[in-house]
């Protein structure tokens, strides 16, 4: 029977003089939250983890089982006040670190602080807040822990002792202080029957090193790769291909991305026989570079042994299997010289009310025609498509009353069609269109699927372009719940997929969420060529959120943040730049900012952050609109942070009256880093009560009070911590 420490973590504004927890168990007298877990300092993120990390649940398990050691599972996550003290300051304690030594340890979060988790050159990049391990590890722990021990709840931070057997010890969470925590790691192992033995590495061979699940081994295996000569690096890659399939898969990776062909090829060898898990994500990495045709297809063919216990690998390789070639339903050739003509272009803008009056006479001149039944019903759906689409700008009940009106009409005229006679293409589109209006999506998908391999390039641009994009939502969706219930699916559905994108991205009717939605389908299956399709997509669609937010993230992945800014100063710098371009200037340094805040660079992100206000000053300026504010007001919430990390209590509150005095709601809102402004203040508040700093504390609550209630809004995860659901829950002033 485990254990639980079931105390409070609550956080919020109330007297110092005494705090209770939802539990009923006082807080310790004289002190707020935010003294007992302070924010760490910049210094204080410059440190090192102390704390040993495995990188995946199985190497735990291993280590575990090898050397009669208990699991710990840690948890945390960004934002919330004991995990930011956890990982800023704790975890970065040598002589603390001594209570997890006994353990084997592994730290799952489900926040990324690292664009990629591997360099150009294949090599690690340990996730700058918890250390050791990459982000997509900690990132893959989560869902791991959280099916085994966490029973439905997502608490942090969270310390949890598993056994040999897989059970658990004691489950500690909602504390009031840290000593309780420490105290439990201490007795789990004093009063654990099984004492482990001590461990002993001395002088192992490399080949002792190479078979370890231990990551500090692993660690020495890859440091030693690095330095080593060619010729060494060729003996460790025929000690480590000679472990067949615990082949160790970053070495693998280092090889694979080295200058030395010789190299490359026994990585890629190396990958066909491998069966660590990590396996799937190398070579779904390798297939993202450019391949000769047999080692991309043998690559991904090999992929399908692990479908077994992997439904990511079984769909990777039909994927690429898609992606290499072969026949779409959609003629691509057709349609793109179609496409191309100009004629095409002026039909696919015409009016539908001037389209519809005129079918509507020629109706009457045929009331038994089958053709003018049709075209009435194709004008019917194409009103109905436009006052959805200005739902907004109106009656929200009045707009759906009409629009229900016009289906009801189409869907009489092509019943009256489909009875004298129509066939073909033309009824079938129709007719998924109006079920996929009314949301009757497995009918429109049935129905588009038909529909679209029969339509003419010349068919009328509306009804053309939208039946294409749902025959290929139709192919996705059909993807999507091979993948859910782990059945294969044919690699065709990709072809189609691909190949219909690509012409709704040249479709004079095609949509900004149409390339973002191919861009985000061939990314997941990690496909060549996306800075291409990003970019064209970005031609079209200059001005679009969407595919501005994609882009940054590739530019973070690929350039880092100083690139990022890099690649908007060259937007900002062209002639053809409209005021628009420095509003996403802004939010890029935004990022750039917070990314450097996640490697502890406080005066980059403190420049960047800058940047960012001075362009959305001149977005503002340029087009006399005020929808950058609330940036402007996060940026210098971030500053304030800084400004506190670094111990400058009156610079942070100046940076966050700025806050207060452009956009108050701003203070609510959580930055990239899961942080508020709010939570800020608290930490601030904190600081000058142990420094009983009177006239600070005065003037902060003076600011507090002329807040409106949107400004005391709590982020998410703090109201399930305290038990409020999602009703809006507010701290108190």
């Amino acid at each position: 029977m485990r254990s639980r420490l079931l105390l409070s973590l609550v956080v919020s504004w109330v007297s110092s003089s005494s705090i209770t927890c939802q539990e009923g168990v006082p807080a310790p007298q004289g002190l707020v939250p935010e003294q007992m877990w302070f924010a760490p300092t910049a210094a204080d993120w410059q440190k090192p983890v102390a704390i040993r990390w495995q990188r995946t649940w199985d190497d735990a398990v291993r280590l575990s089982q090898q050397t009669k050691r208990p699991i710990l599972v840690c948890v945390n996550m960004d934002g919330e006040i004991a995990s930011e003290h956890y990982a800023g300051v704790r975890y970065r304690d040598p002589e603390l670190a001594k209570l997890w030594e006994p353990y084997v340890c592994v730290i799952a979060s489900v926040y990324r602080h690292t664009p990629r988790d591997h360099d150009d050159e294949g090599r690690r990049i340990p996730c700058p807040r918890l250390g050791h391990v990459t982000c997509g590890e900690h990132m893959a722990m989560e869902p791991i822990v959280y099916e085994k021990f966490l029973d439905g709840k997502r608490i942090s931070p969270r310390h949890i002792m598993v056994e040999l057997d897989g059970s658990e010890v004691y489950d500690v969470f909602y504390t009031w202080d840290t000593q309780s925590v420490f105290d439990t790691l201490r007795d789990g192992i004093k009063n654990r029957k099984l004492q482990a033995p001590p461990i002993v590495k001395g002088d192992r061979s490399i080949r002792e090193q190479l078979q370890s699940p231990d990551s500090a081994d692993r660690e020495a295996i890859e440091s030693m790769f690095r330095a080593a000569t060619p010729e060494q690096r060729q003996e460790l890659m025929a000690l480590a291909l000679a472990e067949g399939e615990r082949a160790p898969i970053e070495l693998l990776r280092q090889a694979a991305w080295s200058l030395d062909p010789e190299l490359v090829k026994q990585a890629r060898a190396g990958m066909l026989q491998a069966a660590d898990p990590g396996t799937v994500e190398l070579i779904a990495d390798t297939l993202k570079a450019p391949l000769l045709a047999e080692e991309r297809k043998a690559l991904a063919q090999s992929l399908r042994r692990f479908a077994g216990s992997s439904v990511r690998a079984q769909s990777l390789a039909a994927a690429h299997s898609g992606l290499a070639g072969g026949s779409s339903a959609i003629d691509a050739n057709s349609w793109s010289q179609v496409l191309a003509g100009q004629s095409y272009a002026s039909a696919a803008g015409a009016d539908p009310a001037a389209a519809a009056t005129a079918r509507d006479e020629a109706l009457r001149d045929k009331p038994m025609d089958a053709t003018a039944r049709l075209d009435v019903a194709e004008s019917n759906l194409l009103q109905a498509f436009e006052v959805t689409a200005g739902a907004g700008r109106g009656s929200v009940r009045l707009a759906a009353r009409q629009r229900e009106l016009l289906l009801a009409d189409a869907s009489r005229h092509l019943d009256a069609a489909a009875a004298a006679g129509a066939a073909g293409w033309r009824p079938l589109a129709l007719q998924a269109l109006l079920h996929c209006e009314r949301q009757q999506m497995p009918k429109a998908y049935e129905l588009a699927i038909q529909a679209a391999p029969l339509l003419p390039p010349d068919a009328p641009g509306r009804v053309a372009m939208e039946v294409l994009a749902l025959f290929a939502a139709a192919r996705q969706e059909a993807i999507v719940a091979a993948v859910r219930s782990k059945q294969e699916w044919d690699p065709a559905w990709m072809t189609d997929i691909h190949t219909t994108y690509s012409l709704l991205r040249q479709h004079p009717l095609g949509t900004d969420r149409q390339v973002a939605m191919h861009f985000d389908f061939l990314q997941f299956f990690g496909a060549p060529d996306l800075d291409q399709l990003l970019q064209a997509g970005l031609e079209r669609f200059p001005a679009s959120a969407l595919l501005h937010e994609r882009w940054r993230q590739r530019l973070l992945e690929q350039r880092g943040p100083d690139g990022l800014e890099a690649a908007y100063a060259e937007r900002l710098a062209a002639t053809s730049a409209t005021p628009a371009e420095a509003w996403f200037a802004g939010y890029a340094s935004l990022c750039a900012a917070e990314a450097h805040r996640r490697t502890s660079q406080p005066d980059a992100a403190a420049a960047a952050y800058q940047r960012g206000i001075g362009h959305f000053e001149r977005y503002a300026a340029a087009s006399g609109n005020s929808d950058g504010a609330h940036y402007v007001a996060m940026a210098h919430g971030g500053l304030a942070r800084l400004r506190l990390q670094q111990d400058d209590l009156p610079g942070t509150f100046a940076a966050l009256q700025r806050v207060f005095a452009i956009a108050p709601a701003a203070a609510a809102a959580t930055d990239g880093l899961g942080i508020t402004a709010m939570q800020t203040a608290e930490m601030l508040r904190g600081k000058a009560l142990d420094r009983k700093d009177e006239a600070l504390l005065a003037q902060l609550q003076a600011a507090l009070q002329e807040l409106p209630p949107e400004a005391f809004e709590l982020p998410e995860y703090e109201r399930a911590s305290r038990g409020q659901g999602n009703g809006g829950a507010r701290r108190r002033r």
